[in-house]
């Protein structure tokens, strides 16, 4: 993460920010000595665990691991990016960020004047449908149960019938009719000039996640046909991008940690204004990887609320490998058959929408249930057709124990046996065996070793000792793969002469799992400084003779296998290797 922007200007804002005080703008924080407590933000708890230390400047949750720098807290708080959470602390910091290239500068203010116009035009198309003009939007809007408030806070507005209302509006505020029609607010004519693209329609202007407006849906209050017509794409709208809703859904997104997904505007309004405000709408359209990783950076967990008819179904299923590909939970629940969640909850009540939402099937049983409908589950060639599609899905799960799980409970369902579904699966399989990805997830739950993690420690509490550690030894001698990536890291940084302390070190490692590793670490009882030396020469001790014996157990094993295969050669190789060893020490 570091790589990308300049390290002097990451430490010259680390210097200047207190990770106290901005998280105190978040969460209540409460002095226990040298440190600072509080109830974890990012998890259910009732007794304090989560800890931020004032001295080392980083943070640590006692309870679900969460941990790292004050460009972590932000990034996992607010779901940034590296470089937002940058940008914001910059300005907090009163750190001038580099000027970017020409080009990209150009393009950022051509963007800026984008948003300005949609902006203009959001506020020009509210104004009309909250005045006289707009009596008979409001209307058609109180008959779809939306009330006024509702309204307001989704920024919904109308258009007039008529040709070059919206252009005048905006070319009266000095946009050219050329920067009108890139915002997708006008159309050329043929013979020249320009028209409004959204006439006598309900306007609902659609933002991206920092309620910035980025284009528009236009619907008839009639029987007119389109009845639906959206803002073309532009250099700041992409509709797979963005998901309508969600700038005013995302704290609700992040404290119920699941999203409800539906497809059209009214289908979130509704809902929202009745209380589930963690929803959000695609835009009538599949979703994309894009959309996914949006969602993800609030939680891991979706569930879909579609039409229940079949070919409605069969688009969820389309849409469900997006979330397998990112590995996030994902449950469905489907409607009864002609309804929407705008209807449904028009006709049932958001309580009945809320039961519906709870009860979501997993990803294994919706599918199974649309699949068994669509083909016969008793008839040979059925149970193979649904085996198949079940299995290409299975295959791309990422967790082993699931899918070993899934492969079960389909043999169950098919009333097939469980050995055939498993050979079946195995040959659609290329990559590693189930076993392997199994034994790859339990060693990266396993306890890390103490005396590397000690030596760690140490290295962490006097950065001076980094250059001295490296000199006597390796990160391969570090058995936990971990461990002995910090550790190269750190090494690394020593060698290119850059700052090797804990809060810079975390922007440096980027995944969790090692940042996890480097705050537990830092909040352990601190080592006095009369035993470290003895210490860090007992460590390394160990640490090499720890290497020693894991050497002599390969090797041990490989002379066995060498001498059952009866394999002359490589057992003299072997053998000659191990008593070198054993001269070693």
């Amino acid at each position: 993460m570091a790589g990308l922007i300049d390290e002097s200007i990451l430490n010259d804002i680390l210097t200047r920010v207190n990770i106290v005080e901005v998280i105190s703008e978040y969460i209540p924080l409460k002095r226990t000595g040298r440190n600072f407590k509080a109830c974890c933000p990012f998890h259910q708890e009732k007794t304090a665990s989560f800890v931020v230390s004032l001295d080392k400047q980083i943070y640590h949750c006692f309870g679900c691991g969460a941990g790292g720098n004050v460009f972590s807290f932000l990034m996992a708080y607010e779901r940034l990016e590296f470089p937002e959470a940058v940008e914001i602390l910059a300005k907090k910091a009163g750190v001038m960020l580099e000027q970017r290239s020409t080009q990209v500068n150009k393009s950022s203010e051509a963007n800026s004047q984008l948003r300005k116009i949609n902006q203009l035009a959001a506020d020009f198309y509210g104004n009309i449908l909250h005045s006289p003009e707009g009596a008979k939007a409001r209307e058609y809007l109180i008959k779809r149960g939306i009330k006024q408030e509702t309204a307001k806070q989704f920024s919904l507005g109308f258009s007039r019938d008529c040709w070059d209302s919206l252009c005048a509006h905006l070319r009266s505020n000095d946009f050219s009719l050329s920067l009108i029609e890139k915002a997708g607010l006008a159309i050329p004519k043929e013979a020249g000039g320009y028209y409004d693209r959204f006439r006598n329609r309900i306007i609902f202007p659609i933002f991206d996640i920092k309620s910035s407006c980025i284009g528009f849906g236009a619907r008839v209050t009639d029987q007119s046909l389109p009845k639906y017509i959206n803002s073309p794409e532009t250099p700041i709208y992409r509709k797979g991008h963005n998901l309508y809703g969600f700038n005013l859904a995302k704290d609700a997104v992040r404290d119920s940690d699941f999203v409800a997904v539906v497809e059209g505007y009214l289908d979130c309004i509704i809902p929202f204004q009745h209380g589930m405000h963690n929803i959000v709408a695609s835009q009538g359209t599949a979703l994309t990887p894009d959309q996914a990783r949006l969602i993800k950076r609030y939680t891991h967990n979706v569930v879909m609320v579609y039409d229940g008819d079949l070919a409605g179904e069969l688009a969820t299923l389309r849409s469900l490998e997006i979330f397998i590909e990112e590995e996030m939970s994902v449950r469905i629940a489907p409607l009864p058959s002609g309804y929407d969640p705008d209807t449904y909850v028009r006709k049932f009540g958001i309580d009945s929408l809320n039961k519906l939402v709870g009860d979501a099937d997993n990803l294994f049983d919706y599918q199974l249930k649309v699949l068994k409908r669509k083909y016969d589950s008793k008839d040979s060639e059925g149970k193979a057709k649904i085996a198949s599609i079940m299995l290409a899905t299975i295959r791309k799960l990422k967790d082993a124990i699931l899918r070993d799980e899934y492969i079960r409970k389909l043999s169950d369902k098919l009333d097939v046996d469980e050995s055939f579904v498993r050979d079946v699966y195995n040959n659609l399989k290329a990559e590693n065996t189930v076993g392997d990805i199994v034994s790859a997830s339990f060693n990266k739950l396993a306890k890390t070793n103490p005396t590397e993690k000690l030596l760690m420690k140490l290295m962490l509490e006097e950065t001076e000792l980094v250059s001295q550690i490296k000199d006597r030894v390796d990160p391969d001698d570090f058995q936990d793969k971990l461990i002995s990536r910090i550790v190269k890291t750190m090494f690394d940084l020593s060698t290119q002469g850059k700052n090797c302390s804990t809060h810079n070190l975390l922007n440096y490692l980027g995944e969790a799992d090692l940042s996890q590793i480097v705050c537990e670490s830092t909040f352990m009882p601190e080592v006095s400084g009369t035993e470290k030396e003895k210490i860090i020469d007992d460590c390394i001790l160990r640490l090499k003779k720890n290497k020693q014996q894991l050497n002599r157990k390969r090797l041990q094993e490989a002379i066995k296998l060498a001498e059952t295969a009866g394999n002359e050669e490589e057992l003299n190789k072997l053998k000659e290797e191990f008593n070198s060893l054993i001269k070693q020490g």
